[in-house]
């Protein structure tokens, strides 16, 4: 009988009931040796959204252009990165987007004419009139050109007469090489039969724009973007024409191009230069690393903010220029390209590294760059 009643005793700890809890029954030991075990038990913890690939981001804009709503799936595609902590998300809420909308045209309102750092006194106009002169003596002056024409054999960043080929053409460029955008503006003219195909690029769809233009990087993104501004102009201006802000102010161009989805300060500062012949000073990623090392902003400013507080400190005369130069710079200079380190080669830091920019301004009667 004591045989039987332990043999029972073992087969009924041996089988659990069907929806019993593994933890009905519970051991608390609060000995030292218990908590020890306990620790040395505990899983390390996986970080979380940690990604695969690095994700370049070339300017501010890429919170904008990922905020388009997804119509098509994306696919995996190599994209060059700087900063890891920026990556573009495949899809957001309309609300999302307007929110977007009205922080980038709330942000602009509040700096369109006064500098977010105003205590923040560089640079002064003899450092860019200095920096203008040694940057134009290493790579050559650069002036605007009487007449803006769209080039056949690169995309470019806003060189274009029509507003809207500027804005497609900078888009294009955004987060990729001069070389990727140009691939890409070259077969999207290829598949669609020329430039300037909008009415066609639509009617084609997203999927078969992001194939077009898959060569430049970020196609899934940017071939939302680019239909989804093809699409609110025709309906809004009953064309695909954009030419009405040659007669527009600086501020209300600057305004009508940020409220599209997918373009920022950066972008729009490109069109407003290069397209419509203002005086904007476009802040990409080498004019923002540069910059940064010249002393020219606060450490921790970002870029739209760099741009704000540029485009009131450096003189209308010198802004085409010397966007043009520093952007130069910064893709040759061993120094000052990305990842550059300083040897004390480079003209335009040691300039700066000897404050001694008010005397050789003074010194050398500097004219303007021709």
């Amino acid at each position: 009988m004591a045989r039987a009643t332990r043999s029972s005793a073992r087969l009924a700890a041996a089988v659990k009931p069907e929806g019993s809890s593994a933890a009905s029954i519970s051991v608390k030991d609060e000995g030292p040796s218990s908590k020890a075990e306990k620790r040395k038990r505990t899983p390390a913890k996986v970080a979380k959204g940690t990604p695969s690939k690095k994700v370049k981001t070339e300017d501010a804009d890429d919170a904008a252009l990922s905020d388009v709503p997804s119509t098509t799936p994306l696919k995996n595609e190599d994209i060059k990165t700087e900063s890891p902590d920026k990556k573009p998300t495949p899809s957001a809420s309309p609300s999302k987007s307007s929110t977007l909308q009205s922080k980038k045209l709330k942000a602009y309102a509040q700096y369109a004419a006064k500098s977010p750092f105003p205590d923040f006194p560089r640079p002064t106009p003899d450092e860019c009139r200095l920096a203008h002169r040694i940057l134009a003596g290493l790579h050559g002056a650069r002036k605007r050109p009487a007449e803006v024409k769209a080039s056949a054999t690169r995309a470019g960043c806003g060189d274009s007469p029509s507003v809207l080929d500027a804005l497609v053409r900078t888009i294009l460029s955004q987060n990729t090489s001069d070389a990727n955008s140009t691939r890409a503006k070259r077969s999207m003219d290829a598949v669609y039969g020329g430039s300037d195909e909008w009415e066609a690029i639509v009617e084609g769809g997203v999927p078969k724009l992001q194939e077009a233009i898959r060569c430049g990087g970020l196609a899934g993104v940017k071939s939302r973007v680019i239909i989804s501004i093809l699409t609110q102009v025709k309906e809004k201006y009953g064309a695909y024409s954009l030419d009405h802000l040659f007669n527009a102010s600086d501020e209300d161009a600057m305004r009508e191009l940020i409220s599209f989805q997918g373009v920022g300060p950066k972008t729009a500062s490109c069109v407003l230069l290069f397209c419509l012949k203002r005086e904007s000073f476009a802040v990409d990623t080498h004019v923002w690393r540069i910059t940064g090392l010249l002393d020219w902003r606060p450490k921790g400013a970002s870029r739209d903010e760099t741009h704000a507080h540029l485009d009131v400190r450096i003189p209308d005369e010198d802004k085409y220029g010397l966007h043009i130069l520093l952007v130069k710079h910064g893709k040759v200079c061993a120094e000052c390209k990305a990842g550059g380190k300083s040897t004390g080669k480079c003209e335009l830091r040691k300039a700066f590294r000897q404050e001694k920019v008010k005397g050789e301004v003074e010194d050398s009667e500097l004219s303007e760059p021709e």
